[in-house]
């Protein structure tokens, strides 16, 4: 299973070059099989960055929302385990969704896929693609 960062699910959406060819091929065999995932806090960060006019969309972010979850993209809810895991990751930066969606990945043994530099390069242990590549 793939857990996409934010900016990759949105890259991948929008069909952005930023999306590298691997990441791509392998988040679209991913969907094919029904195991593409994203945290429902990146539906909150999507949500923040329309709201403050960093990114637009051409729909409403529920519409949008609801258009990716029609497509058979998994949604992760926040549970109890993944936030205790958030708090406890050790050497990682204070980004609160970045700690979710890692503790997401690690309770799942998931893949996640992300362009975040701090995130590839954390020591901790975590399966990670570079979305750039």
């Amino acid at each position: 299973m793939i857990l996409l960062d934010t900016h990759a699910l949105i890259w991948l959406d929008q069909d952005l070059p930023a999306l590298g060819v691997r990441s791509r091929r392998a988040a679209e065999k991913a969907h094919k099989q029904s195991r593409l995932a994203v945290s429902a806090i990146s539906f909150w960060e999507v949500a923040m960055l329309v709201a403050r006019g960093r990114i637009s969309l051409d729909r409403s972010v529920t519409a949008w929302r609801n258009d990716l979850l029609e497509l058979g993209i998994e949604e992760v809810a926040l549970d109890g385990e993944t936030g205790v895991r958030a708090a406890e990751l050790a050497d990682l930066h204070g980004d609160p969704a970045d700690r979710i969606l890692i503790a997401t990945a690690q309770t799942r043994d998931w893949t996640f896929m992300t362009a975040d530099d701090r995130i590839l390069s954390w020591k901790g242990a975590l399966r990670r693609l570079d979305a750039r590549r």
